[in-house]
């Protein structure tokens, strides 16, 4: 597979299902395919000191977060045999039940896609920088605490 340039992962705003449905549309005339995979992260409800949370504000260093999303994207390339991956992330509000990450990969063979997105899904987590601010429904907000455990 030939290897592209750091591209934007980023989009404002949730991510929509009608963005989601019309990337899996695409991968239709691709036969060589024969099973995807999807993440998708979701803005939960948590009670964090009594206070419910009602959205989550999204910022990054983008032109770093960019480049670790691109290295991951080709690490994974080299480790798994996949056929193609895509990576959206939301930046500003993202309100409860909303999805703020979109990660889908897609490859001849389905045990692939289980292992990949897994491996995705995690170096995600653990090295992109990416900060969400939460946001309780008394309008006080506090930076979120990543667990690695989700």
């Amino acid at each position: 597979m030939e290897k592209k340039k750091p591209k934007n992962v980023f989009v404002q705003g949730a991510i929509s299902s009608d963005f989601i449905g019309n990337s899996i549309a695409k991968h239709q005339t691709k036969t060589s395919i024969g099973a995807h995979n999807i993440f998708l992260g979701q803005v939960r409800a948590d009670q964090v000191d009594e206070r419910t949370i009602t959205a989550i504000e999204y910022t990054a260093y983008e032109e770093m977060a960019n480049q670790k999303f691109y290295e991951i994207r080709e690490s994974t390339f080299d480790k798994f045999e996949i056929t193609c991956m895509h990576i959206y992330h939301s930046l500003g509000t993202v309100k409860a039940g909303e999805i703020c990450l979109f990660v889908f990969v897609s490859a001849p063979r389905r045990k692939v896609v289980f292992e990949a997105l897994e491996f995705i899904v995690e170096a995600i987590k653990a090295d992109v920088p990416v900060f969400g601010k939460e946001i309780f429904e008394d309008q006080t907000h506090q930076w979120k605490q990543n667990s690695y455990t989700e």
